[in-house]
Formats: structure tokens, sequence, C-alpha cells
């Protein structure tokens, strides 16, 4: 598998992960001190995991459906042999009682192998449809 191909796949992994409400995946799939500038952040540059953890401990609504979400027009670089950036638009569409919707917002994220294995490092997000 290629360096674009395994973090292509583990990115797309992360995205599913948070849409299935799945903690102990994401969690793997991030470093201990991960940081972050994203919409729910307000501004500040969030560190750790127990900002993302209170969002997969939300009670699910009764009338959730899983929505698909795909990368846009990504683009890996990398930045030496320990880290990478991995940029792309995502695209989430969801059926609503009004029709389907898709929103997206412009995401970049570092990925850096620690003690073998690809953890998100960083994350930034756009906030949606800017």
């Amino acid at each position: 598998m290629s360096f674009e191909t395994e973090l292509l796949a583990l990115n797309q992994k992360l995205l599913d992960s948070i849409f299935a409400g799945d903690w102990k995946i994401y969690a793997a799939l991030c470093a201990d001190d991960v940081t972050c500038f994203e919409p729910e952040g307000q501004g500040h540059l969030i560190h750790g995991l127990a900002f993302h953890k209170f969002y997969f401990e939300l009670p699910a609504g009764a009338a959730q459906v899983k929505p698909q979400v795909t990368m846009a027009s990504p683009v890996v670089r990398p930045l030496g042999e320990d880290a990478a950036l991995v940029m792309y638009t995502r695209l989430v569409q969801v059926n609503t009682p009004n029709g389907p919707v898709t929103k997206r917002t412009e995401e970049t994220r570092v990925w850096q192998k620690i003690s073998g294995s690809w953890k998100l490092a960083h994350l930034h997000r756009s906030p949606p449809g800017a």
C-alpha cells in the first residue's frame, strides 16, 4: 500500500468513526495530545481528546440516519518519513424529511507516525459552508 493510499484510508476510517460515534476507533487513531482549530472550539486551540469525547457521549437522536462522508479532491503532502498533511473538502450527505442535503467543510489534518503507527496530531477545519 502506498504512503498516500494508507493515509487516505486512515483518514476515511477516522471520519467514519466520527459519524458512527465510535469513540474507541477515533481515540485509537488520534495522538493523546492532538490539537485542533475547529468551529466547535469557538476560535480556541483545543488540546487533547477530552473536548472531542464530549461529542461522542451525547445521546443519539431517535431519527438519526447514517450520513455518507466523502473526501473530495484529497491531497496528501509528505513532510518527511513520519509526518504528512492530508487536505480535502469533506462532503456530508444526509437525507432529511425535506430531501437530501449536502454540507461541506475544508479540512487539513496532520498525521504523524508515533511509535510506528500513524496518529492524527492536528486538525484544522473550517466552519460548514464557509
